[in-house]
């Protein structure tokens, strides 16, 4: 399968913001997710678009290679998008 990168105009912002909705959505990531940073489902909710929840959705999953390419996959896009959006996020 070939994995398309994505259109130009498509921001770290918005792929961040797509990978939360991975993460949120995954039944073993999701409890992690929140259970290290510390935020509960209503605070992720209302801080889910805040640019340092965003770049910690992509950190937490740059620090699982595993997520970090199913998450890719989940997507669409290479592994490298995600991680070139974490850095501009960072």
């Amino acid at each position: 399968m070939r994995v398309a990168m994505p259109p130009p105009d498509t921001d770290a912002e918005t792929i961040a913001l797509q990978a939360l909705a991975h993460i949120a959505g995954d039944a073993d990531l999701g409890p992690r997710f929140l259970d290290l940073t510390g935020l509960d489902v209503a605070t992720l909710r209302a801080r889910a678009g805040e640019r340092d929840v965003l770049a910690a959705a992509l950190a937490f999953l740059a620090g699982h290679e595993p997520s970090l390419v199913a998450a890719a996959h989940a997507l669409g896009v290479r592994p490298e998008v995600l991680a070139r959006a974490q850095a501009t996020l960072a």
